[in-house]
């Protein structure tokens, strides 16, 4: 079992011919995505990768039953990619372009709005890794070879730090159910929170890890969720202990601007919601496998 993504999950690709999309619809193919087409405007009716090119998202769901989409658009056309999509009737939008204006976000949020909570639209990202279903389907740009099946949910603001823990569960004999990568910018589509509760709610996962950083109130708010309504443990690492307040760290949504958005701050309020932080990058691994141990789920 997984979250967000299956087996059989239908994907497209917006942006689907150029070179960063050719690049990794070739990876996601090679890991077993289910990817059914793509669009590329004015390449409408051609074919790349052996799947069919459409110019449209609208055209690509009908004509391929298309469930979720994959959007790899230069920033300046790349909001305009994700209101498409929400508006093709798509359950799914990964979004990895980096650098979208939060004022073109401000606008996404506010269209995706428009449509019923029901019939909404889950976006995930932008500026992301992606989603990976180990052993089952991928969409993103993760080393997709890193991640072993099994039962704890990864959620993470940082790419490459999702990649870590990973890697470090792995080297231990711990796998994944699902890893989403939410981005590191300000506005983005899916907060930790939201995704938690996907992994709460998951017979198939048995405890989730969790990747935050410096900058923003979502930390906290997962804190809240965790301490009030999760019944799986929980373990975070926080980067930026060092990080001087006030300089933006990278992430456009990596910069100390109010009370509580410092990674120590952050780090004292998950704690007093009781989940186990991870004193460095470095133990991840180590401290999600002592809390597997003393469940008796390792």
């Amino acid at each position: 079992m997984s979250v967000l993504l299956h087996r059989s999950t239908r994907v497209i690709v917006q942006g689907f011919t150029g070179n960063t999309g050719t690049f990794h619809a070739k990876e996601m193919i090679a890991y077993g995505t289910n990817l059914v087409g793509g669009v590329t405007p004015g390449k409408g009716g051609t074919r790349h990768l052996d799947r069919p090119v459409f110019n449209t998202v609208k055209e690509a769901v009908q004509a391929t039953g298309a469930e979720a989409s994959l959007v790899l658009v230069p920033p300046p056309f790349a909001a305009d990619s994700i209101m498409e999509a929400a508006d093709a009737g798509l359950a799914l939008c990964v979004a990895i372009t980096d650098g979208i204006p939060a004022q073109d976000m401000i606008q996404v949020k506010r269209y995706m709005r428009r449509y019923p909570f029901e019939k909404r639209m889950r976006l995930v990202g932008p500026n992301c890794a992606g989603v990976i279903s180990p052993g089952q389907a991928m969409m993103g740009i993760m080393p997709g070879h890193i991640y072993k099946q099994g039962r704890v949910g990864i959620v993470g603001r940082s790419g490459t730090l999702g990649y870590e823990a990973a890697a470090q569960m792995a080297a231990l004999g711990i796998g994944v159910s699902t890893s989403v990568g939410i981005g590191g910018d300000p506005i983005n589509g899916s907060s930790f929170k939201d995704v938690l509760e996907l992994f709460e709610a998951d017979d198939a996962t048995d405890a989730v890890m969790m990747i935050g950083e410096i900058g923003g109130p979502q930390e906290a708010e997962a804190a809240e969720y965790v301490r009030d309504a999760m019944k799986k443990p929980v373990v975070a690492y926080v980067a930026g202990l060092s990080a001087p307040k006030g300089r933006k760290m990278g992430h456009a949504g990596a910069i100390i601007s109010a009370f509580g958005e410092s990674a120590a701050a952050k780090v004292e309020i998950l704690k007093d919601a009781g989940v186990t932080v991870s004193p460095s990058p470095a133990e991840m691994g180590a401290t999600m496998a002592g809390v597997l141990k003393a469940r008796g789920k390792l």
